[in-house]
């Protein structure tokens, strides 16, 4: 933190504005959000300067947080009503007088970028913070540091605690916020990737050119869900983790209650696409039927003349409410996941964790071998730098990462398809929830190491046609798999029963289940965007100015 202390007299104010600009300078801040600041602080020193008293001395300092960045102005005084100040300013005439036109102005401006201001008075101290820069990497740095207390938390009360008060702990506090967390995920779900997908169907006025796109696109994800079977595959096969440690883990193994012995069939599921009624796919939050009415909506929508316009602003006023219900809800994503990871540990040990380590680094082999995937198919089908690619999406894997959801992270997501890449409304708008629904390369990815990781640890032996029947049990489940936190486990689950694996294996799995389902979410969300780049080269709707903006 850098300051610098001047009196609170405005003679001393060029002093203070060539402190904060050649600070900001050392920061590398824009031109544009650097004047933007430096003309917040200048009019608001003059404000709190006019209330300090005689010989008072002023602080200005520049304040880095979590890769935030703000101006921090503290003023010796009593407190006023500053922001009252700025309002009642408004309504007075400019031809008041040279020095009344000037508070004027200058409380005009500081109206303007009143969301950029802060104002409080402590121990009479006069303060104002100036946001110069919000950190879009924040809620990650908040998650990392809540994964690596409740780990140290979990070990410290696993050794001070009995068990009783542990399981009191557990059952009464920590697993009550995680459960409310996943529910309020889950209550957002269905409205998202409704609304998502009718607003971007009902923009198409030509229905030909929707389902050139939307066959593009699901042909695509189609092809990577058959390569992410493959390449868990290949890394099992390769590193082959269980071969050591198969006691310890198996004896860690609990039962997952609620697992039933679910018939996948291809047939089944292309006829339970339809619903029999409109309410019950949002009861039941099936994707595939929400998604097929969706569509149907998004098209009928397109064919009613007149009536059409309100129709799609309404849905777009809706599609951007729920949106931001999202956004508001993952805000707390620190905290489920510290309740989370501190009552897994304090519950397990460390030495689970430690045990299925090896079982991590594979899974994570896959889904690097999938990024390469994604990489060659925009080279070779977009005829793109793929290395562009991964170092503007590179802040959207993080971010997924942290939120450890796909339809959590799919505001997030289409902001970097529009404003980083320059792809389409027309494509992302209906590729990016689809992906969320469909597309779940990762998963696969998780499900096909999971499954015969277990299987050798439980001495079950998988021929040619138990692989066979896995392979396509894991490309059903994953198409019909909600892109939400513990999905994966649930998944795991049914395909264990269906291999014939004691179901008492998942149970190992939610050791490092909410560590492994970050990993799954940005590698899914890797492949929805990457197709979509793809899909909108092909289709010419992508920008390509944008895309080969240089990264500031």
């Amino acid at each position: 933190m850098e300051i610098l202390r001047i009196p609170a007299r405005n003679e001393a104010i060029p002093e203070g504005i060539s402190f904060l600009t050649q600070a900001l300078k050392n920061k590398r801040i824009g031109s544009k959000e650097a004047n933007r600041a430096i003309l917040m602080a200048e009019e608001a020193m003059v404000k709190l300067f006019q209330h300090a008293p005689p010989e008072a001395t002023a602080k200005l300092a520049v304040v880095s947080r979590m890769g935030s960045l703000s101006l921090k102005l503290s003023v010796p005084g009593p407190e006023f009503e500053f922001e009252k100040d700025v309002d009642f300013c408004m309504d007075m005439q400019m031809d008041e007088g040279d020095s009344q036109a000037e508070a004027t102005i200058r409380d005009l401006l500081l109206n303007a970028f009143r969301d950029k201001l802060r104002y409080k008075n402590r121990n009479r101290c006069n303060i104002v913070l100036i946001s110069v820069k919000e950190s879009e990497k924040q809620l990650l740095y908040w998650t990392v540091a809540a994964l690596i207390s409740s780990i140290l938390l979990g070990l410290l009360l696993r050794q001070v605690l009995p068990e009783a008060g542990a399981l009191a702990l557990n059952d009464y506090l920590l697993s009550p916020v995680k459960t409310m967390f996943l529910n309020a995920l889950k209550m957002v779900v269905a409205p998202v990737v409704f609304f998502s997908i009718l607003s971007c169907v009902s923009q198409f006025s030509n229905l030909a050119d929707f389902g050139k796109t939307g066959g593009k696109v699901m042909g695509f994800y189609m092809f990577t869900t058959v390569v992410a079977i493959a390449m868990g595959t290949a890394a099992f096969l390769i590193l082959r983790p269980g071969q050591e440690g198969a006691q310890a883990l198996t004896s860690a193994g609990q039962v997952v209650a609620g697992a039933e012995d679910v018939n996948i069939s291809i047939l089944d599921t292309i006829v339970n696409i339809v619903p029999s009624n409109i309410v019950q796919p949002f009861v039941n939050a099936d994707m595939l039927q929400i998604i097929f009415i969706a569509i149907l909506c998004g098209i009928a929508v397109g064919m009613i003349g007149d009536y059409s316009r309100p129709l799609k602003e309404f849905f777009e006023g809706c599609n951007t409410l729920f949106l931001k219900v999202t956004t508001i809800i993952v805000s707390v994503i620190p905290l489920a996941v510290f309740c989370s990871v501190c009552s897994l540990v304090m519950l397990t040990g460390g030495d689970t964790l430690i045990s299925l380590i090896y079982f991590l680094l594979t899974v994570l082999a896959g889904m690097v071998g999938m990024v390469a995937v994604y990489s060659l198919l925009i080279l070779v089908v977009a005829r793109l730098n793929p290395l562009i690619f991964l170092k503007k999406y590179a802040p959207g894997m993080l971010t997924t990462f942290s939120l450890g959801s796909s339809n959590a992270a799919m505001p997030y997501n289409m902001q970097i398809c529009r404003n980083d890449l320059g792809i389409s409304p027309k494509v992302y708008s209906f590729s990016i929830p689809l992906g969320a629904t469909v597309n779940m390369d990762g998963t696969c990815v998780y499900l096909v190491v999971a499954a015969m990781f277990l299987a050798r640890l439980y001495g079950v032996d998988l021929t040619g046609s138990d692989l066979t029947a896995m392979f396509f049990s894991v490309f059903v489940l994953s198409v019909g798999a909600p892109g939400v936190p513990g999905a994966g486990l649930v998944c795991l689950s049914v395909l264990l029963v269906q291999i014939g694996v004691p179901v008492e294996g998942a149970g190992l799995m939610m050791a490092i289940d909410s560590i492994v389902g970050m990993f799954r979410a940005a590698s899914n969300t890797a492949g929805d965007v990457a197709i979509s780049l793809v899909v909108a080269r092909l289709e010419h709707l992508l920008d390509l100015d944008v895309y080969h903006k240089k990264v500031v």
